[in-house]
């Protein structure tokens, strides 16, 4: 496995004597789709919270070769580790573009002063184009956000993680709320995510859609790592089947096995 990308080794969350995640290792290279599944309440989140910063943990994390879990949570998403939420509200009352700008000019005063005199190659502007145009929201850049449908506001929430720079991108539930439809042209936009650079590590219930657009995925239950393999593999483990899935799934307009 390269270096490059998002690497967990033996990673553990405990809430005094709950062990929310117990000795997870995960890895998710450039370009690739890792999906990160279970049952309810299995640890998915806290995974993803340990890994960004909010939550601590024991264990390794790394991220391009480079050790950070001992960084703070802005210090590894200006390394190049970024998410979204699964509450993550846009601002309504503004445009598309100008919700990824909040998050592209990112920085403080320094950051300000050092474009000034210092510019950078990118602009913030440039950086947002090239977020919208990645997940196909470049026409509605300036619609307001209020205006849009269920799924390109979900899709604004990840073009707005990849505005601000990554490395890795991970997605809690992104697809919460849509229909079939609307689910299929997310993992399409998944899938030109990663093919532009970025490694993501997708959690989400939907499982037409993780098995669907994943390279591999990961089963947690009770913050245990109880399978990591291919989507075809998933779909009939036995483990899987019985601590999640409850009969063997069929994708949906997969293309990814």
């Amino acid at each position: 496995m390269s270096e490059q990308g998002l690497h967990t080794r033996d990673l553990t969350v405990r809430y005094g004597g709950l062990v929310a995640n117990d000795s997870v290792t995960i890895d998710v290279a450039p370009g690739e789709v890792v999906g990160l599944i279970g049952p309810n309440g299995a640890g998915k989140t806290t995974f993803v919270d340990a890994v960004t910063g909010f939550t601590a943990c024991e264990g390794e994390i790394h991220l391009d070769g480079a050790r950070i879990d001992a960084l703070a949570p802005h210090q590894r998403r200006r390394a190049g580790l970024s998410r979204t939420w699964q509450s993550g509200e846009l601002f309504g009352n503004l445009a598309v573009a100008e919700n990824l700008l909040v998050a592209a000019r990112i920085g403080g005063w320094r950051t300000l002063v050092r474009d000034v005199f210092v510019p950078r190659r990118a602009t913030a502007d440039d950086v947002v184009t090239r977020a919208l145009e990645v997940v196909g929201l470049r026409d509605v850049a300036d619609t307001l956000a209020r205006d849009l449908s269920l799924g390109q506001q979900k899709l604004v929430g990840v073009a707005r993680a990849l505005a601000g720079g990554a490395e890795v991108l991970l997605l809690d539930e992104p697809a919460a709320g849509l229909d079939s439809l609307e689910s299929r042209a997310f993992a399409r936009r998944i899938r030109s995510i990663a093919d532009s650079g970025p490694g993501v590590l997708l959690i989400d219930h939907d499982m037409s859609l993780v098995l669907g657009v994943c390279d591999r995925v990961t089963v947690l239950e009770f913050g245990r790592q109880i399978f990591t393999g291919t989507p075809a593999e998933a779909r009939t483990d036995p483990t899987v089947v019985a601590a999640y899935l409850g009969a063997p799934v069929e994708s949906a307009g997969a293309t990814h096995a």
